[in-house]
């Protein structure tokens, strides 16, 4: 196969339809049905549709932009065979694209990417080389072992070719629903909501294009207030596909040309997201999968929209096992589902059967406590309650509580209390404590939590520690030091350590379940 003429410098429209018409996806991507969701449908009061992206053999979209660029490369480029970085569906569809087009593709990926992710790499006959810390170290590698040996490197998203094999999803959806709305997208470096939303405005501009991102990865949202791209200083890892601090350059010409409007959407929206699909087509998708019908459906709530047809793209179901304990434990909270609350009762007998007996017929999901001597005349219980109306329900119930005497704090929105403080309720000093509280980002990788200790436990009492992993690249640690106030030494080791972090003294979940009662450092 003659390899395609490459695509001039900033692609015109007309350029990128010819691309993606041209385009040899098909050789070994597949036409992906576009699937009504009944339930919700019923639920928001709009025709709700899904791209199932999914159903490709990599279980992800980009197949389509790697095999688009990959086959079109010369015979001297293939003989030389093909680089790239990534720990997520990038790799496997460059790996399946190169065996497709029989040449030889190294995947630079972190050594920390998880076993399933490798492997799949491997199973597609690449060969996954795990080198650096996080993406950009791998990237680096990777830039430098094209530019060392002569590979070609295969960008996950800022390039025409990689853009027009997006593209093709655009053409499907048009052929499977032409009378379509708006259509939802999930962003992150902005390759497929460059190539769908360039060959919709081209074909058929009264369809609205929303680019959806999450709250902590919001990279296109933070290029179209600048006017250009620019580089997020963090970004959080649930949906870890989207996970990119910067647009590309390419993707954010044709974005800020074509996109009509961006919203973004928080971890529990997005756990919301990934039940509904479960429930209404029984796919499990990967968490920046479903980002693009959280995003629908803040939207129709945001702008009252009713009658229309609206689709969304399941980008990929390539998701980690282990995650789906922590997305079974948030998703009720996305949805508005269930309040948490931290609520003061008398420490005497009959006292719990009060309080629910104010909750009426309410279900509880969660209740933990402990007693404590430091307070024998009151307890503070952790509560979880069950929801059918939402926020002003939940509002009602606080309110009520207040109006019964009941000391209440709201926690649902509180990510110190839903993360750490759940699992550790009861566990308060015997005795009273200076120390300051901070939450940190560990990488899960070897050696991540010996540094951790080596920086700052042999200087430092450790009062509290603890650590759960949700199968991200990155795992939540809560630790207590016992300091008297801030201190310049420590702040330095906190700097040396690099690890994001946050002083979290002053949350209310740890005053009322795990600081000591009668220090006033932690009760202001």
């Amino acid at each position: 196969m003659a390899a395609a003429k490459p695509l001039p410098v900033a692609p015109s429209g007309a350029d990128y339809l010819k691309a993606a018409l041209s385009a040899p996806v098909y050789e070994v991507a597949t036409v992906t049905p576009l699937q009504k969701m009944e339930k919700i449908s019923l639920r928001l009061g709009n025709t709700i549709l899904v791209k199932r992206e999914d159903r490709q053999p990599v279980h992800s979209f980009k197949l389509r932009g790697a095999y688009a660029m990959i086959a079109s490369l010369t015979e001297e480029q293939k003989a030389k065979g093909v680089v790239t970085a990534s720990a997520g569906n990038h790799a496997q569809g460059v790996a399946l694209s190169a065996q497709r087009v029989g040449i030889n593709a190294k995947i630079v990926m972190p050594t920390a990417t998880a076993d399933i992710k490798v492997d799949a790499v491997r199973s597609f006959g690449g060969e996954a080389i795990l080198y650096g810390a996080n993406f950009d170290e791998a990237k680096a590698k990777a830039i430098a072992m094209a530019e060392e040996e002569g590979y070609t490197f295969v960008p996950p998203f800022d390039h025409p070719l990689v853009i027009a094999g997006q593209a093709t999803i655009a053409l499907e959806l048009l052929q499977q629903d032409a009378h379509l709305d708006r259509i939802f997208i999930p962003v992150g470096g902005g390759g497929l909501i460059a190539g769908v939303a360039v060959l919709i405005k081209h074909l058929m501009p009264e369809i609205k294009i929303i680019g959806v991102e999450a709250e902590d990865s919001a990279c296109l949202k933070a290029a179209l207030e600048a006017g250009h791209p620019v580089d997020l200083p963090r970004v959080g890892l649930f949906a870890e596909g989207v996970a990119v601090k910067r647009i590309g350059d390419e993707t954010f010409r044709i974005c800020q040309q074509y996109v009509d409007d961006v919203i973004t959407v928080d971890s529990d929206s997005i756990c919301a997201a990934l039940k509904d699909i479960f429930e209404d087509v029984r796919a499990i998708a990967e968490p920046s999968g479903a980002i693009a019908l959280a995003g629908l459906k803040k939207y129709v709530q945001q702008h009252n929209i009713k009658g229309e047809r609206l689709a969304h793209i399941l980008s990929g179901a390539n998701m980690n096992f282990h995650g789906l304990r922590y997305i079974s434990e948030r998703c009720e909270l996305g949805e508005q589902r269930e309040a948490l609350l931290a609520v003061t009762i008398p420490e005497k007998k009959g006292s719990f059967l009060r309080f629910c007996q104010l909750l009426g017929h309410r279900l509880i999901t969660e209740f933990n406590y402990r007693y404590t001597d430091a307070a024998p005349d009151r307890a503070c219980i952790f509560v979880g309650v069950r929801l059918n109306g939402g926020e002003n329900e939940r509002l009602e119930i606080i309110q009520e509580l207040q109006n019964n005497g009941y000391e209440v704090a709201d926690l649902s929105d509180d990510e110190m209390a839903k993360l750490h403080v759940r699992y550790m309720i009861g566990g308060r000093p015997s005795k009273p404590l200076e120390e300051r509280l901070y939450s940190f980002e560990f990488p899960e990788s070897p050696g991540a939590l010996l540094k951790f200790l080596e920086t700052l436990g042999t200087y430092w009492n450790i009062t509290l520690f603890h650590y759960r992993s949700h199968g991200t690249d990155y795992g939540r640690v809560l630790a207590a030091f016992e300091l008297s106030g801030p201190e310049v030494r420590f702040d330095r080791h906190l700097d040396a350590l690099g690890y994001e972090h946050h002083d979290e003294t002053g949350n209310p979940s740890f005053r009322f379940f795990l600081a000591p009662q009668d220090d006033p450092k932690t009760l202001d």
